[in-house]
């Protein structure tokens, strides 16, 4: 296992038990609470816990300091990278995770105030409730360093209106409170300073009730309203552009409208598009358009084969190269292999989507009575 620095004065996650109310905080927040492997650990132990235990029926899941998390820990990805498969735990662990939050049996609330990307808003969109701020910040840039979109997200993404997903998903495209609300990724909108009011409010309910907890939430949000020039205002020329079969097409298309007078939003981000990784937005689009005819179960188990081939360098160690470029030496300036869309050729792609042998696939429990089986302990990798 990659090694993680942690203050052992610090717990990574607290976990509180108020009455009926059970409260989760991410505390790393000097690292904005990336996603280290004792995060997971602990976040599987506590919601194991609480959705067996009678007395919980409520749970809050917040970020200490300015960040509710900003996805995994790619320092992490990146000293593990001349060692074999050895953030192997930590990525099984995650995945089987995001499969127990989609199907939680409590309520759940996120009360998400700043950025919230990747692995980080994984924790947030499969909620019952979500609660975002004008603080909150969405993203799932992945595919521009190489990576592709994981966590459940290929699901997710896929399940937006129209070619939202495609968008976000290849372009990194960031979303604020407001946005996430209207595009169905959070379920409500509060102040910032309502937040700490608003959270207080829901550990008096003393109650799970799904109906008792949305109207007191409800109490302190506000409709939503788009900005004029919010990316979701611009849904035709998404659908129109990234409709298109192949990256190349996409590029070709958003090319065309970028020429077009009050299309001027275009131009940052198809510069975006054009420094991220080939392999990694070949791989992030046939992923999402899989998601589309995929169940959760289907997507997250073809998530995991993705992120271990992608680490294990089985095409390309573009992932490597993009987390150098972006937080090791930090020049901004990565070198791709290959170094455009037309050399990647398709038949290596299909190399990371092919299934492994069953007794190493995620195992996701399907049968109610075995819900909180698969352990990554109880795998074939354990031993």
């Amino acid at each position: 296992m990659a090694q993680e620095v942690v203050n052992p004065d610090e717990p990574v996650v607290l976990g509180e038990e108020i009455e009926h109310v059970r409260v989760i905080t991410l505390n790393r927040p000097r690292q904005l609470n990336v996603i280290s492997s004792k995060v997971v650990s602990l976040l599987a132990e506590y919601l194991e816990k609480w959705e067996k235990d009678a007395e919980a029926e409520l749970i809050l899941l917040k970020g200490a300091g300015r960040a509710f998390s900003a996805g995994g820990d790619l320092k992490m990805f990146y000293d593990g990278r001349n060692s074999k498969d050895s953030c192997l735990e930590v990525v099984y662990r995650m995945y089987w995770l995001c499969f127990h939050i989609h199907t939680y049996k409590k309520t759940q609330v996120a009360l998400v105030n700043g950025i919230a990307m990747g692995g980080g808003a994984s924790l947030v969109v499969p909620m019952k409730l979500s609660v975002v701020t004008e603080k909150t910040v969405f993203a799932t840039p992945e595919a521009s360093i190489g990576f592709h979109t994981d966590c459940g997200f290929s699901y997710m993404l896929s399940h937006l209106p129209g070619r939202l997903g495609e968008f976000l998903a290849l372009t990194g495209a960031r979303l604020n409170g407001k946005e996430l609300v209207a595009a169905g990724l959070a379920t409500h909108f509060v102040p910032s300073e309502k937040l700490p009011e608003l959270e207080k409010r829901l550990i008096s309910l003393k109650t799970g009730n799904i109906n008792a907890v949305k109207s007191a939430i409800e109490e302190f949000s506000l409709d939503v309203q788009l900005d004029e020039g919010s990316i979701l205002n611009k849904q035709s020329i998404i659908d129109e552009c990234f409709s298109k079969d192949t990256v190349a097409d996409i590029i070709k298309s958003f090319e065309a409208e970028a020429s077009k007078e009050g299309n001027g939003w275009i131009s940052p981000v198809l510069k975006g598009l054009k420094r991220s990784s080939p392999t990694g937005l070949k791989t992030t689009l046939r992923s999402i358009r899989e998601g589309r005819k995929q169940t959760l179960a289907e997507c997250l188990k073809k998530e995991f084969r993705l992120t271990m081939n992608i680490l294990r360098a089985t095409i390309s160690s573009d992932v490597y190269e993009g987390i150098r470029a972006l937080t090791i030496d930090k020049d901004n300036a990565p070198k791709w292999d290959p170094p455009s869309v037309e050399k990647v050729d398709n038949e290596k792609v299909d190399l990371v989507f092919q299934p492994f042998q069953e007794e190493l696939e995620l195992q996701i429990p399907e049968q109610e009575q075995h819900r909180w089986d698969g352990k990554y302990e109880h795998s074939a990798y354990a031993n």
